[in-house]
């Protein structure tokens, strides 16, 4: 089964991108991801 969360911007803090992970996966999905607001590529973290 998987889930949909949220990956939030570390810089600005916008909520940017949604994605599906696996149920039972306990850490922190991190991505390098493009942040149309810094207008650069960031790091994104999921949120809960």
């Amino acid at each position: 089964m998987r889930i949909k969360v949220i990956l939030q911007c570390t810089e600005c803090m916008a909520r940017n991108y949604t994605i599906e992970k696996q149920k039972g996966d306990t850490k922190r999905f991190e991505m390098k991801k493009f942040c149309p607001t810094c207008g650069r590529h960031t790091l994104h973290r999921e949120t809960r």
